[in-house]
Parts: structure tokens; sequence; C-alpha cells
């Protein structure tokens, strides 16, 4: 880890995320996002999953909502997020999957923002561009993606409680959480 990013995990980890409105919050993410784009030296990406997965922890259901709705930090957050789980695929675990997933995640305008996602020959790959073929569909608001992919919720919990609609077959849906070593934020 470089020394920037050794910097931003320590500021992270300090950040007394409670006490920020949503508003606050948002505007520190988009603010750490313009700092990537202008080179700056800081950025989401170079905060180590296990930090990454301690914040969204302690964020609030609306702070978490309000990051998901910006219509700049949406996309963001969700290309981090998959980039993250392609280096999280635990290989051994997937040696004979093969596996094409949809996602779809509401935008609040009835609309629905997607990535598509593969795991096959023990490697993760995603894009938002369609693939020919999908196996199963997963709709999931972006904010409960978020807490599940960085082990901030259970995914059973996420299926009990309906958050998760699945279309297409089910069992990889279900399984699917097993096959990357997700963060233990606690």
């Amino acid at each position: 880890m470089s020394d920037s990013g050794a910097a931003l995990d320590e500021f992270a980890d300090g950040l007394d995320v409670g006490a920020l409105t949503p508003e606050q919050f948002v505007r520190l993410l988009d603010t750490l996002h313009m700092l990537e784009d202008t080179g700056a030296g800081a950025s989401l990406s170079a905060l180590s999953t296990d930090v990454l997965a301690r914040v969204v922890g302690r964020t609030s259901k609306q702070q978490l909502r309000a990051a998901c709705e910006h219509p700049r930090l949406r996309p963001v957050l969700l290309r981090e997020v998959f980039r993250r789980m392609s280096q999280r695929l635990v290989p051994e675990k997937v040696k004979y999957v093969d596996l094409v997933v949809a996602w779809r995640f509401p935008d609040g305008g009835g609309d629905h923002e997607c990535f598509y996602s593969s795991i096959r020959d023990c490697r993760f790959d995603w894009d938002t561009s369609p693939y020919e073929h999908v196996d199963t569909t997963i709709t999931v608001e972006t904010d409960d993606f978020l807490r599940m992919a960085t082990g901030n919720v259970g995914v059973p919990t996420m299926f009990m409680t309906g958050k998760i609609k699945v279309r297409g077959d089910y069992t990889p849906a279900v399984r699917l959480s097993g096959y990357f070593d997700l963060p233990n934020p606690t």
C-alpha cells in the first residue's frame, strides 16, 4: 500500500461518520472522488477493502442511501465494489463454476442501472455492457448491495427479508457470496 493509501486508511478509520449529516457524507465522498479525478493522490480506490468495509458499517441507512442516489457517486461506488470483487474471488471455490449474473440496481425513477458479471476459469469479470447469455438476474438496492459486498449484512438475511430479488436460476444467486472472501468489518 502506498503512503497516501495508508494515510487515507488512517483518516477513514478515525472518521466519526455518525457525526456527519447525509449531505456532509456525500460531500466528503464527492470530494474524494474529485481528488481522484484530478490526480491529487487521494482516492476511494486507495482505501483498503477492510477500512472501506468498516466505514460502510458505520454509516447510517440515510447516509449510504444519499451517497447511492448521488448521480456522480452511484456509478463510482458500484464500479469500485465490482473491482474489489474481482480481487476477493476465491479461485479454489470456483474451479468448476461457469456463471453469468445480471445485476439490476433500481435508480428510484423506475429504471435500473445494470452491471454484468461472470465467473469463469477461476476469474471474476464484470462490465456494464450486457452479456449474450445470463444465468440469473439479481435486483437489489445499491445501498443494500454495498452493505452485503462489504460484509455488513448477511446475504441470507437479505434473501429472507426480500431485499434481493432473483429472476432465473435461484441456486447460483444463493451460492454467490460463498465464492468471495468478504470483509469482516467488526
